[in-house]
């Protein structure tokens, strides 16, 4: 199986990988640092080489360092991580809505914006298949009936809510993980970059 994160399709997606990549890189030079410090503390002042503690309780110096530093490291993280996730509400003249709605165990979808090109809006339901009904090369838990079909380069806004308990609307390679709560609507949008059948399930214990 691949370990990580799954191949973006959208740039949000591919902000959160490379926000990702920056924090790891920050906590491997941190854990590194701490690790060597609590070793070179453990061998340098054992008891057998300081047999009497020192007196010193108080050092301006080192008090200023080990204060400043972590703050201008929680200061590099909080700037993309704030610029990042304004862009993730961000919704930018649609040429789509489409309107989810999650239930106990299924999504109901709706394109509301074919109402220009028709008096009936677009709207179906989305099964998972049965394991029993799976074809040869389908994945177990992914697969439903009824896909929904989306366009590429183009901003889509996603309208979502549920119908019974709580669900979550969620899709790895789009950088989507929307909660579907009965009573109230919630918004996000999407820019999907390539063609592909991205795969998502409900990220919730429905209820839950």
């Amino acid at each position: 199986g691949k370990w990580g994160f799954q191949d973006p399709a959208t740039p949000v997606m591919e902000g959160i990988i490379n926000f990702h990549h920056d924090l790891m890189f920050f906590l491997i030079i941190i854990t590194v640092f701490v690790c060597w410090m609590l070793f070179k503390v453990i061998i340098l002042f054992n008891e057998k080489k300081n047999k009497i503690p020192s007196t010193i309780v108080h050092g301006a110096t080192i008090e200023i360092i080990w204060t400043s530093i972590p703050a201008l490291i929680l200061l590099i993280i909080a700037i993309p991580s704030f610029a990042l996730l304004y862009s993730m509400d961000e919704v930018i003249d649609p040429i789509i809505t489409l309107k989810v709605i999650g239930s106990q165990w299924y999504w109901s979808y709706e394109y509301s914006d074919n109402l220009e090109f028709s008096h009936e809006s677009l709207i179906f339901d989305s099964y998972m298949i049965q394991e029993d009904d799976l074809s040869i090369g389908q994945f177990r838990l992914l697969e439903v009936d009824n896909r929904v079909i989306l366009p590429t380069n183009s901003h889509i806004r996603i309208l979502i809510t549920a119908s019974d308990v709580l669900h979550s609307w969620a899709i790895p390679s789009l950088g989507i993980k929307l909660d579907a709560c009965p009573g109230r609507l919630n918004q996000t949008s999407m820019f999907i970059k390539r063609e592909g059948v991205f795969y998502g399930q409900c990220s919730e214990i429905c209820g839950g």
